[in-house]
């Protein structure tokens, strides 16, 4: 009896543990993994972002200090900032597979880079303002910020693609589909080609600031 009650516990172990390779090859945790892994990715994206608006007051105060003709640009970068931290634009993780609140993230970031990239273009004509240190570590702080949001991006995309492949691949699809309910996750794609890359600004030039009118 013993020797049968053996085989019988090795069996059962046996099964358990086919069923549990089973459910691991039909996406039980495949898909989970991969979706956790492109909402932490999505995390970062969200950080860096954030980064570069906690940057903007502080070259608020910079260019006005030198550059009062810019105030009309400055405005323009205020309320892009202000449109791209409203609570109701930014996405949750739950909600990485809708269209529609991405695209309004995409845009309203996209917006405050193209807006961030004029401004900076337009005070390079400041020798005053570019010859100040604090500008000159901004400057060096939105570039960094910039490369962050670049890399953050395209790691977030590439979690993204690894997990919409799982959940369309068999046999990861029978346990995405049946059990999870998985929906594709939505890339970013910025709204503007270009608009996430800040200018660089030569900062030894020396001609002179342009008259006020």
């Amino acid at each position: 009896m013993n020797r049968i009650a053996t085989i019988r516990t090795a069996g059962k172990a046996l099964g358990i543990a086919a069923m549990a390779l089973t459910l691991s090859a039909c996406g039980i945790n495949s898909v989970p993994a991969a979706e956790e892994n492109a909402k932490a990715k999505w995390a970062d994206v969200e950080a860096q972002f954030q980064r570069r608006a906690n940057l903007i007051p502080n070259l608020q105060q910079v260019v006005l200090s030198s550059a009062e003709q810019e105030r009309g640009t400055l405005q323009s970068v205020i309320e892009a900032r202000a449109a791209a931290t409203r609570p109701e634009i930014q996405i949750d993780a739950d909600d990485l597979d809708d269209p529609q609140a991405m695209q309004q993230y995409q845009q309203a970031q996209s917006q405050l880079g193209s807006a961030l990239s004029r401004l900076l273009v337009s005070v390079e004509r400041y020798p005053e303002l570019r010859s100040q240190e604090n500008f000159g570590r901004l400057m060096v702080q939105l570039e960094g910020s910039e490369n962050r949001i670049s890399t953050s991006i395209r790691d977030y995309n590439e979690a993204v693609r690894q997990y919409n492949t799982t959940i369309r691949t068999f046999p990861d699809t029978i346990g995405a589909n049946i059990i999870h309910g998985a929906e594709p996750l939505v890339p970013y794609e910025a709204a503007t080609e270009g608009a996430e890359v800040a200018p660089t600004l030569d900062m030894g030039r020396s001609d002179t600031a342009p008259a006020a009118n």
